[in-house]
């Protein structure tokens, strides 16, 4: 007499009942840990480049000046700018209040100057005066590592 084994059908599908919350958690995940740019660049800065770097730790404490030619449009350039956040500043003077309400409300704050490395050192001179007059004395040079 000949057996017959009976074909047993398994189910293969992978549960997806959790999907929605693991779908959940990494999206909420993604919006806490990530940075939006704050600023609009609106001066171009081609930094210099060295080769002894140190890299800060909190970017938090950080408050940036880019100093270069205006970005005018169409590729074209402007006269040497000064930028802080998000506004040209028209007269330089006026770095000395905008810092010192900055260091106020950050004691510890870094001041990392973006310089175009074809800027003049004058206007980079006035800056770093203000800055002082500010009393924001903790400055940061930033540039590009030196590729061998």
């Amino acid at each position: 007499m000949a057996t017959f084994k009976k074909k047993t059908k398994t189910n293969q599908e992978i549960p997806t009942a959790s999907l929605p919350d693991i779908i959940f958690m990494l999206l909420i995940f993604f919006m806490v840990t990530t940075v939006l740019r704050e600023n609009e660049v609106r001066v171009r800065t081609q930094l210099p480049k060295a080769e002894a770097l140190t890299k800060i730790d909190q970017k938090r404490l950080v408050s940036y000046i880019w100093i270069g030619p205006e970005k005018l449009g169409d590729f074209k350039l402007g006269p040497t700018a000064v930028q802080i956040d998000d506004a040209l500043i028209p007269d330089v003077t006026g770095i000395r209040t905008i810092m010192y309400r900055k260091l106020v409300e950050q004691p510890k704050l870094i001041v990392s100057l973006r310089v175009d490395e074809s800027s003049e050192m004058g206007i980079v001179q006035d800056v770093e005066h203000e800055l002082r007059e500010g009393g924001t004395l903790r400055i940061n040079y930033s540039t590009k590592r030196l590729v061998n």
